[in-house]
């Protein structure tokens, strides 16, 4: 995408490109500023570069620092943060060993969770950073945690549950996901009561099971829409998508991708190419202010 750019610099910027933390993005910037192009239409690239790196830094530092807590607790957030909310024995270490690769201690004693636990959740060539917490009554669970994470899980067993945890979350700013567990325990008579009173109260809710993973594939559709972000793949011209999407807030334009992909990069688009749910039929010619949809293909020519 960048004129007599060689190899190792176009690697380094597709690095960026998909990029899903800062880290990442940080160690792809190195690469980019390392192999720039010398010649004289580099320079402003590589200022460029180095505005976005110091930028990048900046905003790391700052996380950081809003992250103490997250931090003492040895918890780094990633760019997609879901907690486990819930009291002792309502299941929430087995969601956690059933959503992702972790292997918490799962037993029938109360508080077996006494500080908090990392997994990661592959959703659609996404990941998905999952915390156990400790029960909400518990000495060690951290509201700080809690209070910065993007998506709340509360799991419940019974409604009356949803109560006493709420008081807890006062300062949550997260958006909330009931998830009633341990359906596998009720006929169906109870579970049309349960279904109705959370529909009534108008809650974000499934209804689950960590024993028979009932409606798992759901769950894992609702977590992911809990974050309103999208996934965008890019494609270079007569070549294959990326595997990896860009992952942008939903109602992003083809101006704010190219913009992500490096900054200035959309004065230099000639022509972008859509196929997907936003477009109209297949490579659809779209603007720089067309809005994109999840899964959507964009492919840019450059001038």
């Amino acid at each position: 995408m960048t004129t007599n750019a060689s190899p190792e610099y176009l690697s380094a910027q597709k690095k960026y490109l998909l990029a899903q933390t800062d880290d990442e993005k940080l160690v792809a910037l190195e690469e980019m500023l390392k192999y720039v192009p010398a010649h004289k239409g580099g320079e402003k690239l590589r200022a460029d570069l180095r505005t976005r790196y110091k930028k990048l830094k900046e905003d790391m530092e700052t996380k950081k620092k809003r992250k103490k807590s997250q931090n003492k607790a040895g918890i780094k957030k990633e760019a997609m943060q879901a907690v486990l909310i819930g009291l002792t024995g309502a299941g929430k270490s087995s969601l956690l060993s059933v959503l992702t690769n972790a292997v918490p201690i799962i037993s029938s004693n109360a508080y077996t969770t006494k500080q908090p636990l990392l997994g990661t959740l592959d959703y659609g060539d996404v990941k998905i950073q999952i915390v156990d917490m400790p029960a909400v009554n518990f000495v060690s669970f951290d509201s700080g945690i809690a209070n910065t994470a993007d998506t709340l899980l509360i799991v419940i067993e019974n409604q009356k549950q949803i109560e006493e945890i709420f008081p807890f979350l006062e300062k949550a700013y997260g958006n909330k996901v009931i998830v009633l567990n341990k359906i596998d325990l009720l006929n169906e008579n109870e579970k049309r009561k349960y279904y109705s009173y959370l529909q009534s109260k108008k809650y974000n809710f499934i209804m689950f099971s960590c024993k028979t993973r009932e409606n798992i594939e759901e769950l894992k559709e609702k977590i992911w829409k809990s974050f309103n972000k999208i996934r965008v793949y890019t494609k270079e011209p007569g070549k294959k998508q990326d595997s990896q999407p860009v992952v942008m807030e939903e109602n992003s334009s083809v101006r704010e991708i190219a913009e992500k992909i490096l900054h200035g990069f959309s004065r230099r688009i000639k022509e972008s190419r859509v196929t997907g749910p936003s477009s109209k039929f297949q490579n659809q010619k779209v603007g720089l202010d067309h809005i994109l949809k999840d899964k959507d293909i964009i492919e840019f020519h450059v001038k």
